[in-house]
């Protein structure tokens, strides 16, 4: 059975991306295992930092979880029309050393999702990531889109999704997923 690691890009205790995240476990198919990981923790990236301590060891466990596990899901948001330095500074430290890309990212699928309370979606914050995604050798999952806009709406109290058109799309999206990364 694969297993993916979904990352939620946001820090916010109350993320419309963690509950994304979570809504994603919850409509996978039951072929396909999403475990969980975080970005608090990780600093922001040093060089000089590096250079004196190396690789910080929230940074390497995730490296070892990312490096061990069939697929990636980013659930990102956007911020200013793009993607959110916290966790562009994850993954810029999760490069590091650039020996390790190839190991932690080469090859590997990964999908995209998104949600943001603005009326755009996470449309341009998505694409933002394709370089970043291209220069790290990993192959991305172009089969669905979830571009979740108005998430202030979307959401009851508990962080369920409440529209059934929504969790369906999100249902169809990580099917797809599953299937990209069930081809290795």
């Amino acid at each position: 059975m694969p297993t993916v690691i979904g990352i939620a890009g946001s820090l916010r205790s109350g993320s419309y991306n963690a509950a994304l995240l979570r809504a994603a476990i919850e409509l996978a198919p039951p072929e396909l295992t999403i475990e969980t990981a975080s970005i608090r923790g990780i600093p922001l990236y040093d060089g000089d930092v590096e250079h004196a301590s190396g690789v910080p060891a929230p940074v390497t466990e995730l490296k070892d979880r990312i490096a061990a596990a069939d697929g990636l899901l980013l659930v990102t948001p956007e911020y200013n029309n793009s993607l959110p330095g916290v966790f562009k500074n994850a993954i810029d430290w999760l490069s590091r050393p650039p020996q390790d890309i190839a190991r932690v990212f080469g090859d590997r699928p990964v999908g995209i999702i998104g949600a943001t309370p603005g009326p755009g979606g996470t449309r341009l914050s998505q694409t933002a990531w394709l370089p970043v995604l291209r220069t790290l050798g990993t192959r991305p999952y172009f089969g669905r889109s979830v571009f979740l806009a108005n998430a202030g709406q979307a959401f009851e109290a508990d962080g369920t999704l409440r529209d059934e058109k929504l969790r369906d799309l999100v249902r169809r999206y990580m099917a797809g997923l599953a299937e990209f990364v069930a081809r290795d």
